[in-house]
């Protein structure tokens, strides 16, 4: 039986992992600084800050494959904390793999990484321009896992996911969800025609896998094969939810500035990467990963928006009750955004 370590464990993300895996017949790790509530039994944790190299060394004794998984994510808006926990925790995830001869790391990156694409759909051909902290942050514990295969033989695979959504993924997403929920307006950038595509979480976790039992480093690019403008994507939840909310339009040369500077002053729970890619196209070549992988997205965008809304109801007070570490599993406060619920 396979040893797999899921560092960030008890996130969104990570859980949803965690079950995959064991589906697939792995013994399961989970390496986090907060336990989850809904870990399964048979799963071992590790309590530990990827910041401290001997506990992540010691969680790493033994496993084959280690996904990783911890990230301060965009919404943190810290850029101590990007530095020191997706950069400098990258490398002690990589050293303590290393010294314990894992066999196989799965690095789950960012899209944020190409800042503004030059080119869509974006493939190997582009190179990545982050313009923001997390996205820099992101591209330098890249550059790192590389610097390890070349130096030290390491087998590191990079996965660079689209915008996740899936049943239970939250963070931003239930604002959203709740001005929907309430029939308040549904704000786009512009007139909402960029396309933008989004991965469901069981897509993501699927490749990862398959990314884990693929021998030799590589980088792979994940999301949804059907996927619109997010015109469409709004369209599709207002008409399956049927509450009357609304799609309203911003001017786009006056929402990013006051989104970016709204942000920057911590008015907003929106990041910097949300007010300069909100508006703009981004969507990727997934041709590579379909290939080499033998995977294939089994979600659409509107199909896992909709769902996503549907978990959301069904759990919704289980979620303001709750006091989840992970800020993709918790509800957000609102607080300039509010001012948009009273726009006509």
């Amino acid at each position: 039986m396979k040893r797999a370590l899921v560092t960030g464990g008890s996130g969104y993300f990570g859980c949803l992992l965690v079950r995959e895996l064991l589906a697939k017949g792995y013994e399961v790790s989970v390496f986090d600084i907060e336990d989850a509530s809904d870990r399964p039994e048979n799963v071992t944790f590790f309590r530990g800050d990827i910041r401290d190299r001997h506990a992540i060394t010691r969680a790493c004794e033994g496993i084959d494959v280690v996904h990783h998984n911890v990230a301060q994510v965009p919404l943190a808006k810290d850029r101590h904390l990007f530095e020191t926990v997706n950069v400098d925790g990258a490398r002690h995830l990589l050293e303590a793999a290393r010294l314990c001869q894992v066999k196989k790391v799965v690095l789950t990156s960012s899209s944020a990484v190409y800042g503004v694409p030059s080119k869509n759909p974006v493939d190997d051909t582009v190179i990545p321009r982050p313009r923001e902290p997390y996205g820099e942050a992101k591209l330098r514990a890249e550059h790192l896992a590389r610097d390890f295969v070349e130096r030290h033989g390491l087998d590191v695979t990079i996965v660079r996911p689209r915008t996740i959504l899936g049943h239970g993924r939250l963070g931003i997403f239930q604002i959203l969800f709740e001005w929907v929920r309430t029939g308040k307006p549904v704000w786009l950038l512009g007139q909402g025609d960029n396309r933008y595509q989004f991965v469901h979480a069981l897509d993501l976790a699927d490749a990862c896998i398959r990314a884990g039992e693929l021998p030799g480093p590589e980088t792979f690019n994940i999301g949804a094969e059907n996927f619109g403008t997010m015109r469409e994507l709004l369209e599709a939840l207002v008409t399956h939810a049927g509450t009357g909310s609304r799609i309203r339009s911003l001017p786009t040369r006056l929402a990013v500035p006051v989104m970016d500077l709204t942000s920057r002053l911590g008015l907003s729970p929106l990041g910097p990467y949300h007010a300069l890619m909100y508006g703009r196209e981004m969507f990727f070549d997934i041709a590579k990963a379909k290939e080499k992988l033998g995977w294939a997205p089994r979600f659409g965008n509107s199909e896992m928006i909709c769902e996503s809304y549907d978990w959301y109801l069904a759990h919704r007070e289980e979620v303001l009750a709750s006091a989840s570490a992970s800020a993709h599993r918790s509800a957000v406060k609102r607080r300039v955004l509010r001012v948009l619920e009273y726009l006509p």
